[in-house]
């Protein structure tokens, strides 16, 4: 099978190669490289990289041609980045996903997975959050993606191919760029403990997220590509995260244990305004689509991640 990975040169897109590729696929990606930092890694394996923008026609029409199934992760996955720019990210996130889906379409493609997020539901707080919760996007990011899912669902039940939407919870892993002002509060904790320096919550810490290592959700993704997951008229939905709910406070002393800074010192500041304030995933339709969840532990997951960290001159 040859799958084209939109976003490939970014966190989870990389990873999402590397299985591919691992399970002998053919893979191509398509990446602007706006925040796509693993060109070399693609080079390494051999990826053929398409350089363009997918809310570009023609350049993802060419990088689609003979592929058989598509995973479009591409996309500006900032709110604050959404707030601020609100037309800039709708053309990444919107724009771009139906140019992929009805390129797709047209180039007879079987299989697209498209990356939505659990900031569709936003301040539900009817916990643990099951895929027919009712969404309430608190920012244009949160909008931009139920969008999405709402035109995957139409070309998926007009037959033009198979359509999966995954509502990502809060994935962490290796690669994740702690510098960048879209990254995870796990890479951002780990990166500063490894270099002694105060880890900051904000708020009170009691405040719960749902993590989940990247390869575990690159595991789930290669294999609705592959044709698991079920064959559903309407177009299936899917959470993906462990079913486990971790404070703030929690993980900050986690990732000081994970890079050996046990006296790392944790400081609290403001609240962000709009937080919510807890988010955990129903796993019901997880474990019956694909007989399992993410299995990789916090602690486990940390000390991955932490391996992989540069050392501090």
């Amino acid at each position: 099978m040859r799958v084209l990975v939109t976003g490939g040169a970014g966190f989870i897109g990389s990873h999402l190669v590397e299985r591919l590729l691992g399970s002998g696929h053919e893979v191509r990606v398509i990446d602007d490289l706006s925040t796509g930092t693993n060109v070399g890694l693609l080079a390494d394996l051999g990826v053929e990289l398409v350089r363009g923008d997918v809310a570009d026609a023609a350049a993802v029409t060419q990088a689609l041609r003979g592929c058989d199934a598509v995973a479009h992760l591409a996309a500006v996955a900032s709110v604050v980045a959404s707030m601020e720019r609100p037309l800039e990210t709708l053309r990444s996130n919107v724009t771009g996903a139906v140019t992929v889906f009805q390129a797709a379409a047209t180039q007879g493609v079987r299989r697209v997975v498209f990356a939505s997020s659990a900031a569709v539901y936003g301040s539900n707080q009817d916990l643990p959050l099951s895929e027919d919760a009712r969404e309430m996007p608190l920012s244009p990011y949160a909008a931009d993606k139920l969008t999405g899912e709402h035109y995957l669902g139409h070309f998926h039940r007009s037959g033009a191919f198979r359509g999966h939407a995954f509502r990502f919870f809060n994935v962490y892993g290796p690669r994740q760029d702690p510098s960048s002002p879209y990254s995870g509060v796990i890479s951002v904790f780990l990166d500063r403990a490894s270099q002694g320096l105060p880890l900051v919550v904000h708020g009170d810490g009691g405040q719960t997220r749902d993590f989940v290592f990247v390869k575990d959700v690159v595991d789930v993704i290669a294999r609705a590509l592959e044709g698991a997951g079920g064959e559903d008229a309407a177009l299936p939905v899917t959470n993906i995260g462990r079913g486990v709910a971790v404070s703030i406070s929690e993980l900050a002393h986690a990732a000081a244990e994970a890079t050996g800074a046990l006296n790392a010192r944790i400081e609290h500041s403001e609240a962000r305004a709009g937080d919510v304030r807890h988010s955990l995933a129903d796993v019901t339709l997880l474990r019956r689509r694909f007989d399992s969840v993410p299995g990789t532990s916090l602690r486990d997951g940390l000390a991955a991640t932490a391996a992989t960290l540069t050392p501090a001159p």
